[in-house]
């Protein structure tokens, strides 16, 4: 076997963090959290960390790094409690540093919160402001923080409960988020945005209750899924039990398409649609959209591992050859996301090898996920037609990406994007590649299984479902 060894820089930052709530009183729990953390390690590598509470006091550790390199066994034996909650992070808002880590503890004139978040809060900045004018002072950069401070002020000015209390921060709220909170006194809410931007799901262990980011910690942890968390709802968990409520209102939802296309786990279900199902839905779809294309391909090439559900799609429709032959390195977890352009381009390689007996000669279609920076793509057509390749056509599981997200999926600037203002021959030619096939936004809807309208489709046709359309200074990125 011939193999020829490329490095390519990793253009995509689309990951999110995860969160995780456990309430299992009389039971350690900080083994569990672990490897509800390590279920959502895909969805955020720069920091790991944990808060558990043992009736009595809580306790928290984060580190930077993967989960399992943060906690020892020494350091979840100093983690005692049933009760706790859990946050992988992928920096979206503040810098990749261990004091923007996660859960963040912060102790406020009413108690101590720890706090952690998956999305984005798009008024951030505006609410710092007016919490700074308060009196309030910030430790960290990151958006999470000002949950703290939000609370407290409520609970300061007489809200009788978390239900009360959240409903009116979430009016105060714009932008993606799943929240996941634990008191002083050993209470952990959990609060998701009324347009349910990020998924979050309930699971039952025994007596034991589990709130996760996706259904595959539920799998991981023997715990049988219940229900998703409603878009607007917080629950709360005590050593007595779980209480919910929706306090939240919106005209529409908005759950996010990035979620089935590349985000979750191919194991999970996202809002009652299975993941891989979606994944591979499209590449049959991708098939039907360009039946011409099966007639000039010899074999089907995923690019890995984001690419393989779809691929498998549509090789099965056209009968095409599936071939991987393109393999990863499986050795390069903690390095394949990195917060910066500069990091990405000094640090972050992510090394490929091509199989060119699998290529050499033949037409591929090269199948992935999503072009967003172009730099990924442009390597790997040139990779293959060194190894040998005949012709090279692109099929994307996702339409393009004209516009930035501000909801907590990474690429907030239109200069970082490929696509905005580009013709797909324009873009198919600065690939350099034989053929450019997107999906449509029709069939990507078609194929998710849930209706336009309750998606965020924004960074496909700049329909932004926001309190308040953002404001675009000159580099991108939201005011």
């Amino acid at each position: 076997m011939i193999k020829l060894q490329v490095v390519v820089e990793q253009e995509k930052k689309l990951d999110e963090c995860g969160v995780i709530a456990i309430r299992a009183p009389g039971e350690g729990i900080a083994q569990d959290l672990l490897t509800a953390l390590m279920t959502l390690q895909h969805r955020g590598q720069e920091s790991a960390g944990m808060a558990t509470h043992d009736g009595r006091k809580l306790f928290a550790k984060k580190g930077m790094g993967l989960a399992n390199e943060v906690f020892s066994e020494g350091e979840l034996a100093a983690l005692p409690g049933g009760m706790g909650i859990g946050h992988v992070r992928y920096s979206t808002t503040g810098s990749s540093e261990v004091e923007n880590a996660q859960p963040l503890v912060v102790e406020t004139r009413v108690g101590t919160f720890a706090i952690g978040l998956n999305g984005n809060l798009v008024n951030y900045p505006a609410l710092r402001t007016g919490l700074e004018k308060k009196g309030y002072s910030f430790n960290t950069s990151t958006d999470t923080e000002c949950l703290a401070y939000l609370l407290a002020e409520e609970f300061s000015t007489g809200a009788k409960d978390f239900f009360e209390a959240c409903g009116n921060i979430m009016k105060e709220l714009d932008g993606a988020y799943c929240f996941n909170v634990m008191t002083g006194k050993g209470e952990i809410v959990l609060m998701r945005d009324p347009q349910g931007f990020r998924p979050l799901a309930i699971g039952k262990r025994g007596g034991a209750d589990v709130v996760a980011s996706e259904t595959a910690v539920l799998d991981a942890l023997g715990a049988k899924f219940v229900r998703y968390v409603e878009p607007g709802e917080v629950i709360v968990l005590t050593q007595a039990g779980m209480k919910a409520k929706v306090v939240g209102q919106s005209k529409r939802k908005s759950h996010c398409m990035f979620e089935w296309v590349y985000i979750a786990r191919p194991d999970s279900i996202i809002e009652g649609k299975s993941v891989i199902d979606v994944r591979e839905r499209i590449g049959e779809k991708l098939a039907a959209l360009y039946p011409k294309l099966k007639d000039t391909l010899d074999v089907v090439v995923p690019v890995p591992d984001s690419g393989r559900s779809a691929a498998h799609g549509f090789a099965r429709v056209t009968g095409v050859r599936f071939a991987e032959a393109l393999q990863k390195n499986r050795y390069v977890h903690r390095t394949f996301i990195m917060p910066s352009d500069e990091k990405r381009k000094s640090m972050v390689k992510l090394k490929l090898n091509v199989i060119r007996h699998l290529v050499a000669g033949k037409s591929v279609a090269l199948v992935d996920d999503s072009i967003v920076r172009g730099t990924t793509m442009k390597k790997l057509a040139a990779a293959l037609r060194e190894a040998g390749a005949r012709e090279v056509h692109l099929l994307i599981s996702c339409p393009p990406i004209v516009a930035p997200c501000f909801m907590g999926v990474d690429f907030p600037t239109y200069k970082e994007l490929t696509a905005p203002g580009k013709t797909v021959e324009q873009i198919r030619k600065e690939l350099e590649v034989d053929s450019l096939n997107y999906m449509t936004i029709a069939g990507l809807v078609e194929c998710i299984g849930v209706e336009k309208k309750d998606l965020c489709l924004a960074c496909l046709n700049e329909d932004y479902p926001l309190k308040k359309k953002p404001d675009m200074n000159s580099d991108g990125r939201c005011d």
